[in-house]
């Protein structure tokens, strides 16, 4: 992209793109260490904010048992739960501490589960009690199935997309800042002085003009590999987009589960497996399976892009990926057409489920990032570049935030800012490297 012609003026100092959760906590923690006025903008393509990942996910606050120890998962989920859960307080916004259950089915899985409440310890997670015997696990739940559980108590259920829009309303309202709907970065060049972003304006349909900021923020989710390759950023890892597809309990069979009731992780297969989510607005969520969606943004098999199904099949990691996985993968495509299959599987853990207590509900799409090897990213990645010569990086791509991202968002917003700042030299700090393993702000 030529650099000038027919760009706007400089619109400001820092430029986060992408309006999700991350997108937007970033955006408020940018805006509040800059001060109020002081030009920050958030871009999203879409009319509104939270409209993907962010506004389809099953609501869940994670306490951060399942993540590595020392990984940024597992730091940042712990403390990133106990920072939404004061920022829903301070702001009124309700949610439901109503813990969970991580059942073990079978005896077989005991061990497992043992290694998994080690590891929440491990983590600092508050709240951890090992039950023991059917007995403990049905004081709980009182029909579950359970042989052994570890219920953690900090686990809970709030509206992500309602917080999402708070985040952004903070960062408009309190601090200043802009925020540009239906403004998709086609492109950005970092330029000695600043990064121009090739923006349509408008929807499919708009018109592209070019802004100009000092510094970008790139929090693209189910587009993070593009927005990264576009801004000189690289290319892998490749995003690889999976739906999760939700039944809801009936109103008639509501009782027969109380709160979050999860499997034991299977170490051979990428997903956590299909659990039982209450909703804030008291319904049931049980779900969700994992089937590749034929779109970034693909909520049924109807959806279907043929650019994302081109850039998937021909990198070599997604075949790799599926010769491992593949009986796993047929499965999860046969339960997402057989109702019953799926009833079947969390039978396992409610036994008076039947298929008419269910019916078909919402679907969501999870950006999984794929190295070239097959396997999936783990954890956060985050990654700066854009330097010219001796002088500060100018753009910090957000390469791979799943779940727990909402979870996290605050304490991930923390870490990218104060990376992002010491980066781009704001302050006077050195730019410059990968971020991966970045210290928790306190």
């Amino acid at each position: 992209m030529a650099a000038g012609a027919g760009a706007r003026a400089l619109r400001g100092r820092v430029a986060v793109v992408g309006g999700g959760i991350v997108g937007a906590a970033v955006a408020r923690e940018v805006a509040r260490r800059l001060g109020g006025g002081l030009g920050a903008a958030l871009l999203e393509k879409e009319a509104g904010v939270a409209a993907h990942q962010t506004g389809r996910n099953s609501g869940v606050v994670h306490c951060g048992v399942y993540y590595k120890t020392g990984s940024l998962k597992a730091r940042l989920c712990v403390r990133g739960s106990r920072l939404a859960y004061e920022y829903c307080d301070a702001r009124g916004i309700p949610y439901n501490r109503c813990g969970k259950l991580i059942v073990a089915a079978e005896a077989s899985e005991v061990g497992r589960l043992r290694a998994l409440f080690e590891n929440g310890r491990a983590n600092k997670v508050p709240g951890l009690t090992f039950l023991g015997s059917p007995e403990e696990v049905r004081a709980r739940e009182p029909h579950c199935a359970g042989v052994a559980a570890v219920h953690c108590a900090t686990t809970g259920v709030v509206d992500w997309g309602r917080v999402a829009r708070s985040f952004v309303e903070d960062f408009e309202r309190g601090s200043g800042g802009e925020v540009l709907l239906q403004h998709e970065v086609l492109g950005a060049e970092s330029q000695g002085d600043g990064v121009e972003l090739r923006v349509r304006i408008g929807g499919p349909g708009g018109h592209e003009e070019r802004l100009r900021f000092e510094h970008a923020i790139f929090c693209g989710g189910l587009h993070s590999d593009r927005l990264a390759a576009a801004a000189e950023g690289g290319r892998a890892p490749l995003v690889a987009p999976f739906r999760g597809e939700y039944l809801v309990l009936k109103p008639e069979a509501r009782h027969l589960v109380k709160g979050n009731i999860y499997p034991v992780p299977n170490p051979i297969v990428p997903f956590l497996g299909v659990h039982f989510t209450p909703r804030m607005d008291g319904s049931m969520w049980l779900g969700p399976n994992a089937v590749y969606a034929l779109s970034r943004e693909g909520y049924s098999w109807g959806d279907i892009s043929l650019r994302d199904l081109w850039e998937t099949l021909r990198y070599p990691g997604f075949w790799r990926l599926a010769a491992t996985h593949w009986a796993f993968g047929l499965d999860e495509a046969y339960r997402s057409f057989v109702t019953a299959a799926q009833v079947r599987k969390m039978q396992a853990y409610i036994p008076e489920l039947r298929v008419e207590h269910v019916e078909r509900g919402p679907t969501g799409v999870r950006a999984i990032a794929l190295g070239e090897d097959g396997k999936m990213v783990d954890d956060f990645v985050f990654e700066s570049g854009g330097a010219r010569g001796d002088g500060p990086a100018r753009v910090l791509h957000v390469l791979n935030a799943p779940s727990p991202a909402a979870t996290s968002s605050l304490a991930i917003a923390e870490v990218v800012a104060k990376e992002a700042f010491e980066k781009f030299q704001i302050g006077g700090s050195e730019s410059g490297g990968r971020v991966g393993t970045g210290p928790l702000v306190d």
